[in-house]
């Protein structure tokens, strides 16, 4: 441990980080050349605390890949900002009796300064916050804009409701029917708000992900099963008393003839059209209330008992012109298609199991085999599979893609149906009935409507109130000072309108923002942006796949639209790291009160041994078990192995771009250079897949290989130590930085440029060979280990010493024995 105590690693992280802030060199230019610019984006932080070890891992990923691209001679953007609207930073402050504003603005003071204090390579002269308005100015110009263009929409519509921090969730902050922030049930409510209308772009952003080879496949599957595109036939059923067309979304239209009921879902307004009389009436309400306090995914399940109640009402089926009830049941869902199903429990697990509970006709339609049952009395289990058509009129026989095509033209041509393709994605639900988010910037007049502020009259501030508690509506609504105004169009008297933004709308556009964060005129110029974007690599984790990753592709296009930009995604390499568990494998959370800080680790064992732990411990994209164990390892290595790495350094101050003749180069000098090639070519194709553990690895062992006392040459020594400072630089950068600079060598060793392999010396494990000619050792030549008989020959004949005994002369036979001897034999 003596030889720990002397690495004074805080003087030398003081002195490197404040060297770095003076020569400003994480700062780049406003406008890059296109072609030599890298944008690297961590996701920005949600600022409810001093950082952990998962946001650790996160910031520190980006960091090696942005100091390693600055090596390359790139333009790197790498900033960084706070996502601090919303109901974490409001709840917490409740928990605390303070105001949402302080508590933010104080954890972005601490977290801020143990992101410096790391040494993360961020431009903090481009930091952002989203609770700031000279940045929210911009997401209510965002808002406007869609306004202008209907794609910012009032309506009524039924919402997640989240009982506990009692405000709507849109549906991607809703896992398993639960909250995702609060952990409260679901409940459904029929509220006004706002909605962007993405279900625009539902296409686009299904299609373009295409354009994405670099996002990861799990994600982009995650995406289209979010969107949920299908394709198939709208049918028009006739409920038979009013005379209403009833419309209906099938991807079935080969089993319309075995529909024996119909099903609404519980939130369809058709039911108050529906005149139901007094017991039907009495009957559907109480069911209705009941079935909206299941959650959707409960309700939308294959699994688990179905149930309803029938209306009393009838619809008719335009194929078969039969009469068949109405019914009320769970799971039917408003949101998909057109809220209402047609029910062919032959073909469906579902309507099976729902039939048979409330003994409603069964019918095939469906061949399921030679030896099929075609009563449904006597059916098992509903056949869901495609098979010929039966009991289906002029259809029968006609089976799978070919019946479908069949029964939809015929709807057409009959005027009963229209061939449509359908979503599962619906409009974005962004109005919030919390106090601490962006104030939506409407003004609500009864003369004109819905007005959008006037550009000049941005921000509309967020008042500070003393009052903010959730109510079950927005707080601002009870601040007369803020809520009434008068009409931007007619002048006559209006209100505000007092609900904020989600959150999610203000993450949906930051990326631009960073390409010029001081612009008081426009949200970004459309010159720095189209020079910078789209992001490179963008960094977070998979949690965001079907919420904030969707959203601002969304924005993305609807910016290119309006001609603000010239791309169409937003991010061209997505990469989701892995979850940091603590000892007992739960994933580390503020909210279950098991993180570790970093901080602690850094005051004891220094900043790059932390970071240095945190790579080798496992690829960047697995899970981390962080333990004392994984410190242990890797400080022994920086102490113990990188440090002294200068005391054989010889001061020849080496060209490290020049190479070696291998040919020129024998024995050990021959060897290490082609395992330092060989360690380059690896630490490159580490940093290329960010799985930093094996270039650690790589590092590690050629400094394990590496033996000053054997190497003959002063240059190809130096090269070896100073090409093994500057490979592990991205990774333990104030160490990297003091070997670099004690080495004697010009600049920051982030300015001198990333090693390269000489691809003549990128060859396998060496071996050598003995060379005999009729018996006798004539040389020894070194081959890579899985050469060829034919390889080793060749090298073996081109030896000055063996020709001096060959040339001229009839090779008889060659006798070679693998790895090991190769004996020629010649006449004379």
């Amino acid at each position: 441990m003596a030889e720990k105590k002397r690495i004074d690693f805080k003087q030398i992280e003081s002195k490197w980080q404040q060297r770095w802030a003076e020569d400003e060199l994480y700062r780049t230019a406003d406008l890059p050349d296109k072609d030599n610019k890298f944008y690297m984006l961590v996701m920005f932080a949600y600022p409810s605390g001093d950082i952990h070890m998962g946001h650790f891992r996160n910031y520190i990923i980006g960091d090696a890949v942005a100091r390693q691209q600055m090596m390359m001679g790139k333009n790197v953007l790498h900033p960084f900002g706070w996502d601090a609207f919303g109901l974490p930073a409001e709840r917490a402050a409740i928990q605390r009796g303070i105001h949402p504003e302080e508590w933010t603005l104080s954890n972005i003071e601490v977290s801020k300064r143990t992101l410096q204090k790391v040494g993360i390579s961020f431009d903090w002269s481009r930091e952002i916050a989203s609770c700031l308005p000279d940045y929210y100015k911009w997401t209510q110009w965002m808002f406007i804009q869609m306004f202008k263009r209907g794609l910012a929409v009032r309506k009524k519509s039924w919402v997640n409701w989240d009982p506990v921090d009692k405000t709507v969730l849109a549906n991607e902050q809703v896992k398993d029917g639960f909250a995702e922030r609060s952990g409260a049930k679901v409940e459904k409510k029929e509220l006004v708000g706002w909605y962007f209308k993405i279900t625009d772009y539902a296409d686009q952003l299904i299609d373009d992900l295409d354009k994405l080879p670099e996002w990861p496949d799990n994600v982009k599957a995650m995406q289209r099963e979010w969107i949920g595109r299908s394709h198939g036939l709208e049918v028009d059923f006739v409920i038979e008393e009013t005379g209403e067309k009833l419309p209906i979304f099938t991807t079935r239209p080969d089993t319309i003839y075995g529909v024996t009921y119909m099903a609404i879902a519980p939130e369809s307004d058709l039911i108050d059209r529906l005149k139901l009389d007094g017991e039907h009436a009495k009957m559907v309400a109480d069911y209705r209330q009941t079935a909206l306090a299941r959650s959707e995914i409960d309700r939308a399940a294959a699994t688990g008992e179905k149930d309803g109640v029938f209306t009393g009402k009838y619809a008719i089926n335009p194929f078969t012109n039969e009469r068949v009830q109405l019914w009320v049941a769970d799971y039917v869902l408003a949101g998909y298609g057109t809220g209402a199903v047609m029910a062919v429990p032959a073909h469906d697990t579902r309507d099976f199991a729902f039939a048979r509970k409330y003994k409603l006709p069964i019918r095939v339609v469906i061949q399921s085999g030679g030896d099929s049952v075609t009563d449904g009395a006597l059916l098992d289990e509903a056949f869901v599979e495609y098979g010929p058509m039966m009991n289906s009129d002029r259809f029968n026989g006609l089976s799978g893609a070919e019946a479908i095509a069949a029964v939809s033209d015929f709807a057409e041509k009959e005027s009963i149906g229209r061939k449509v393709t359908n979503y599962k994605l619906k409009d974005w639900s962004i109005s919030r009935q919390r106090y601490w988010g962006c104030p939506i910037p409407i003004v609500h007049c009864e003369k004109c409507g819905p007005v959008a502020v006037p550009d000049d009259q941005l921000p509309v501030t967020l008042p500070k109130v003393e009052n903010y508690l959730p109510k079950g509506r927005s707080p601002l609504a009870d601040v007369p000072e803020f809520m009434n105004v008068t009409c931007p169009e007619c002048g006559g008297k209006a209100e505000r309108d007092p609900d904020t933004m989600d959150t999610f709308v203000c993450s949906s556009w930051y990326q631009l923002r960073y390409v010029d964060p001081h612009n008081e005129k426009e949200p970004f110029s459309r010159e720095k942006a189209n020079a910078w974007m789209p992001i490179d690599l963008y960094v977070g984790g998979i949690t965001h796949a079907t919420g904030h990753l969707i959203y601002f592709r969304f924005f993305t296009k609807f910016l290119r639209d309006i001609g603000w930009i010239d791309f169409d995604e937003p991010a061209r390499r997505l990469f989701n790291h892995g979850m940091v568990m603590d000892a007992h494998g739960e994933v580390m959370s503020k909210s279950k009160g098991n993180v570790v800080s970093p901080v602690a680790v850094m005051e004891e064992r220094g900043i790059d041994v932390a970071r240095l732990a945190m790579f080798f411990t496992a690829p960047s994209d697995k899970e981390v078990m962080w333990s004392e164990d994984g410190i242990t390892g890797v400080e022994k290595f920086l102490i113990n192995k990188l440090l002294p790495l200068l005391e054989s350094y010889r001061s020849s101050m080496p060209d490290l771009k020049q190479y070696f003749n291998l040919n020129d180069l024998t024995g050990f000098d021959r060897n290490i250079y082609v395992k330092l090639n060989q360690t380059v070519k690896k630490c490159s194709e580490s940093f290329e897949r960010l799985q930093f553990n094996t270039a650690i690895s790589a590092v590690m062992e050629l400094i394990r290989d590496y033996d000053p006392d054997k190497i003959s040459s002063d240059q190809l020594n130096d090269s070896v130590v100073l090409k093994a400072i500057q490979l592990i630089a991205p990774l333990a950068p104030h160490t990297a930085e003091e070997l670099w600079s004690l080495s004697g060598m010009d600049g920051s060793v982030f300015r001198s440029g990333w090693p390269q392999f000489d691809p003549d010396a990128i060859v396998g494990d060496m071996i050598e060979i003995a060379v005999q000619v009729n018996g006798k050792l004539r040389d020894s030549i070194n081959v890579p280990a899985d050469s060829s008989q034919d390889a080793v020959e060749q090298v073996a004949f081109d030896s000055e010493r063996v020709k001096g005994h060959t040339d001229g002369r009839q090779v008889i036979k060659k006798i070679y024995v693998p790895g090991r001897l190769l004996n020629i034999v010649v006449k004379g």
